[in-house]
């Protein structure tokens, strides 16, 4: 095992690309070759133990290449400081340490050596078409997983060139937009921004390469932006534990939610004998720690998001969350397509689903959708669902509320509204 794989593929990367521009700020102007990266790293003392990259900018990349260089665990932190109780006595071997919420919400950590990154950074780029000529526009958290692999890594690793976009408000982003005429830059995002983006007209007539990821991307969605703009959106699934998953190559949009991509180069996928999506390659993480968990070994992950694979055209489909199945009376619904279908209401900035115990013994669950939409929607929400849904798959509680807005990633956390429907309702 080549404890400095990454760094020695930096160097490579650097001692090629040289005077060729490595980041630009696009709110300064400020630019750096790879040359300067290198210059700058050189005046950075050596890590002796696990280093902790925050922020998410040129800072942020000189403490990867830090930790790196000096053969030390990442930790990409989002803002908060680095717990040297939690963050200690790895396994031989680790080089990147990401965080998730578990099933419990309590932080968990999830290892990788030096090899498993790489192969998410190598599969990406091959699937997606990266290439030097089309640089990545950042808007996403550097520390957040996709952010990292999609933005971090084909830079260090593959010589993409980054523009920093400062933040995702419209102005900004057209203005990092703007810095290549002519060229067609690489924009990874979440639906939410694709969405305010839209409706901002800054999409109108670009040439550009779309991504999504963070969250569910509604075919509805990706239908609007491909109408009035041309852009097709690309539809990227993957998870903490293994990195990149699944991405729709296709050129035309989605009819169908539910499709989420083809695997990506060097991902298998099958199911397990529940249904659930089991992914197998050399991304797949080393381990969870503190505590391990047989469903992430031996390059094997087996999530617990419903599947099915389309065996003609070699898509995934994704059905929900096993642990977020509702029982109605032994019927097992999925939230994941009430959400579908009540996404398609124009009324509707954000929804969650999820199940309560009910006062019927036979019954066992009832569905509880809380939705942010206008007060005066909800007898059309209803009949948009008694349109679309059968009798059974109908809320019996509705919660309307500006409340609900999806956090930086496009996502609503089922358990949080859940707990706080039934402590207040």
């Amino acid at each position: 095992m080549n404890k400095r794989l990454l760094y020695d593929r930096w160097r490579q990367i650097a001692a090629c690309a040289g005077h060729r521009l490595a980041v630009l700020d696009a709110a300064s102007g400020e630019r750096l070759t790879f040359n300067a990266l290198v210059d700058a790293l050189h005046r950075l003392p050596s890590a002796d133990g696990p280093v902790a990259a925050t922020g998410n900018g040129i800072p942020f990349l000189l403490d990867v290449l830090r930790a790196w260089r000096s053969a030390c665990p990442l930790v990409p932190l989002e803002s908060e400081p680095l717990d040297h109780t939690l963050f200690r006595d790895f396994p031989e071997g680790t080089a990147h340490v990401k965080r998730t919420s578990g099933s419990t919400g309590s932080p968990r950590m999830v290892l990788f050596t030096e090899e498993q990154l790489a192969a998410d950074a190598d599969s990406i780029v091959a699937t997606m078409g990266l290439h030097e000529g089309a640089p990545n526009i950042a808007v996403l958290s550097m520390a957040h997983s996709y952010g990292f692999s999609n933005l971090v890594l084909p830079l260090l690793l593959h010589g993409i060139p980054l523009v920093l976009a400062g933040d995702a408000l419209p102005g900004s982003v057209a203005r990092a937009l703007d810095q290549f005429p002519g060229n067609e830059p690489v924009l990874p995002a979440v639906p939410a921004l694709w969405k305010s983006w839209l409706a901002a007209g800054i999409l109108e007539r670009r040439m550009l390469t779309a991504i999504s990821a963070g969250s569910p991307l509604t075919a509805d969605l990706e239908g609007q932006a491909y109408e009035r703009t041309g852009i097709k959106i690309h539809n990227f699934y993957g998870s903490t534990e293994c990195g990149g998953i699944a991405y729709d190559r296709g050129p035309l949009p989605r009819a169908d939610d539910a499709r989420i991509g083809t695997p990506l180069e060097n991902v298998l996928a099958t199911l397990s004998p529940d249904g659930c999506l089991v992914v197998e390659g050399p991304a797949v993480g080393q381990t969870y720690w503190p505590e391990s968990d047989a469903n992430l070994a031996d390059g094997i992950f087996m999530t617990r998001d419903l599947a099915g694979l389309d065996r003609n055209t070699g898509e995934i489909l994704l059905l929900g969350r096993v642990d977020d199945l509702i029982n109605i009376a032994g019927r097992k619904v999925s939230p994941a397509e009430i959400e579908s279908a009540l996404r398609r209401c124009k009324e509707v900035a954000a929804c969650v689903v999820f199940g309560m115990p009910s006062g019927d013994a036979e019954r066992v669950d009832e569905i509880v959708a809380v939705v942010n939409a206008p007060d005066g929607a909800l007898s059309t929400l209803k009949s948009a669902l008694a349109d679309s849904l059968p009798p059974w798959q109908q809320p019996r509680h509705w919660w309307l509320t500006s409340a609900l807005v999806p956090d930086t990633r496009g996502k609503v956390p089922r358990g949080t509204w859940r707990t706080r429907f039934l402590a207040e309702r």
